[in-house]
């Protein structure tokens, strides 16, 4: 992490579609020269083939994501931590006075029964609130600061 730039923190809880899709897309919107992005998840698991499908269909490469423990950031600077689930937010370790803690809760679309398009489906559908979320809502908050 820089020193130089402001730094967001999103979790979920197994850091595999939710976080991850919100890491690719809050990237793609933010100044990478002022900001960092990061996820990580209270249970890591895996990057979802289904996340990384459907943000490509968007211009954005998740491929080479991992899935990261929020562990790895515990005494690090965040100024900002997004909780994308409500686990997360109940699990969420203590950060600094200083971070600003933010939630929004999104569908988790790797709990999605069905076939390889109902899933697709539900993926699509749960980026696309993301996105919307993250443009309408947080960005302005980040600009705010």
């Amino acid at each position: 992490m820089s020193e130089n730039k402001k730094t967001v923190l999103i979790l979920c809880t197994g850091n595999s579609a939710r976080s991850q899709m919100a890491e690719g897309i809050l990237r793609s919107l933010l100044d990478s020269d002022k900001w960092e992005v990061f996820s990580a998840g209270t249970k890591p698991s895996i990057v979802r083939p289904e996340a990384i499908e459907v943000l490509r269909e968007k211009n954005i490469d998740i491929s080479v994501h991992r899935s990261k423990s929020v562990e790895e950031f515990a005494g690090s600077p965040v100024d900002y931590v997004l909780t994308v689930c409500d686990n997360a937010r109940e699990e969420c370790p203590f950060f600094p006075a200083t971070a600003r803690l933010v939630h929004h809760s999104f569908e988790d679309p790797a709990e999605v029964k069905g076939d390889q398009t109902e899933r697709i489906d539900a993926f699509r559908r749960v980026r696309d609130a993301i996105d919307e979320y993250l443009r309408s809502e947080f960005v302005g908050l980040l600009d705010a600061s």
